[in-house]
């Protein structure tokens, strides 16, 4: 699933076309057969023919919040403390991504997303969470998931995930535990009755 397993074969399969998921959720099926994934929902930042790249919105990192990241840079911390860290995926765990609103952005460094969000990855973005002049709503992302080419359009035609709109309430609320049932509540389904064999909304 991510970029540092190894790609699957696809030479010799046809492989459903797939819009560009880029903006959207991905909401993890179960029975999903990577224990890394289980009950996630990521933010799908980029998606072409190459490669696809994500962020887990659903997942804390153990003993971090904000305040001791931004303190550690010497960055404001206004509001910061309490604030969570979460783990994007299991690529680059070292690596920061400020997923943001996008009243707060920088036209060299910034990526949109949609539905007025963005990604960045600079100092200058983890700075500005802890300014009063920051974005209003903003979540620092350790590490990502990444797909290699076909990668994820193999597991979206296998229904390893559902997907959906990008919903900002959803993706920047802080009760992680209940988000994954939450995004499934958002499509009319009922996470205790959901069959793994199930399909994409």
């Amino acid at each position: 699933m991510s970029s540092d397993l190894p790609p699957h074969d696809l030479s010799d399969r046809p492989v459903q076309e797939w819009p560009s998921m880029a903006g959207r959720l991905l909401v993890a099926m179960p029975g999903i057969d990577d224990e890394r994934f289980e009950h996630a929902v990521i933010l799908v930042c980029t998606h072409d023919e190459d490669h696809a790249m994500g962020l887990r919105l659903d997942l804390p990192a153990p003993g971090v919040d904000l305040a001791f990241v931004l303190d550690k840079l010497n960055a404001p911390t206004h509001g910061a403390a309490g604030r969570s860290v979460l783990i994007g995926g299991p690529v680059e765990q070292e690596r920061g991504f400020v997923l943001h609103t996008d009243d707060w952005f920088s036209e060299e460094t910034s990526l949109r997303v949609s539905g007025g969000m963005a990604v960045t990855g600079t100092r200058e973005a983890l700075a500005a969470m802890g300014e009063i002049t920051g974005p209003a709503r903003s979540t620092l992302v350790l590490g990502y998931a990444g797909w290699d080419e076909g990668q994820l359009e193999e597991e979206l035609s296998e229904n390893v995930w559902l997907t959906m709109e990008a919903d900002p309430a959803l993706i920047f609320d802080d009760a992680y535990e209940t988000k994954w049932e939450r995004a499934l509540g958002k499509l009319g389904i009922t996470a205790g009755l959901l069959s793994t064999q199930g399909g994409n909304a």
